[in-house]
């Protein structure tokens, strides 16, 4: 089987392709992904007090 070089057209297509995907990356899924782990956080941490009371010192008895 002979490879063949890459036309010109490919190449920019191919270039054309891979910027277009970094900017779906870049601007669209990285960003939702990351207001997500902050958000599930939250939820996990709101979750966590609302069982075992806030933080801080144990109540003093007098």
């Amino acid at each position: 089987m002979t490879d063949l070089p890459a036309l010109k057209g490919d190449r920019r297509l191919s270039r054309r392709g891979e910027r277009l995907a970094f900017a779906i990356l870049a601007f669209g899924v990285w960003p939702v992904v990351a207001v997500g782990t902050v958000a599930a956080y939250g939820f996990v941490v709101w979750f966590y007090q609302m069982i075992f009371g806030p933080p801080g010192p144990p109540p003093t008895i007098h």
